[in-house]
């Protein structure tokens, strides 16, 4: 990797948590000037505009916790297990998020609802692809007799990601950890006790 791959992944790596965190708005220039120890030509020769950075420091978080469910399905063959490990890697996303602040998808979806289209679009992008592994783990358990006939693997998704986002949206708010292992228990149950055969 060249100086200049370098700086780019080392401005990523610092703006990514920050943007996270603190939100598209809420970073300002400073703030990036800081936490990168670049003056702004020297984030500008790597980044057309902050919303450049922003949509890139996006990918580098959602690249982060792609990274964690690739690590925790990896090896996994059974429907029902690579379900119970996609709700770990949520769950972990309380106590050791793969990025500071929390759920990449979950933080910008709020923030760039109306504010930030480009934005907004990306982590509904990410969403999808989300949902389109739960489905896939799904139907796959289906047609091997993992998973009960007739599951709905858009429903099972929607049911997945909603539970758990939530759980996360309240475990920050709340600052307690209660509501995520709650819905980490009936995740569980739902999974072995209703999806599996």
């Amino acid at each position: 990797m060249n100086k200049g791959a370098q700086t780019r992944e080392m401005i990523l790596a610092r703006t990514a948590p920050l943007f996270n965190r603190q939100g598209y708005f809420g970073a300002s220039l400073a703030d990036i000037m800081r936490v990168t120890g670049l003056e702004k030509g020297g984030i500008y020769n790597h980044f057309a505009s902050k919303d450049d950075l922003a949509l890139a420091a996006f990918e580098y978080s959602v690249g982060l916790q792609q990274q964690r469910f690739a690590e925790a399905l990896a090896g996994k063959h059974n429907a029902a297990e690579r379900l119970r490990a996609i709700v770990n890697v949520f769950q972990a996303t309380i106590d050791n998020p793969a990025i500071a602040g929390g759920c990449p998808v979950l933080n910008t979806a709020i923030e760039a609802d109306d504010t930030h289209p480009a934005l907004r679009a990306r982590a509904r992008a990410t969403m999808d692809e989300w949902h389109a592994m739960v489905e896939r783990i799904v139907a796959k358990g289906t047609e091997r007799g993992e998973l009960r006939a007739n599951i709905d693997p858009a429903a099972v998704a929607t049911l997945l990601t909603a539970t758990l986002e939530g759980a996360i949206m309240l475990s920050k708010l709340y600052d307690d950890t209660s509501y995520m292992l709650r819905a980490v228990q009936h995740l569980n149950w739902y999974i072995d006790s209703v999806l599996a055969q």
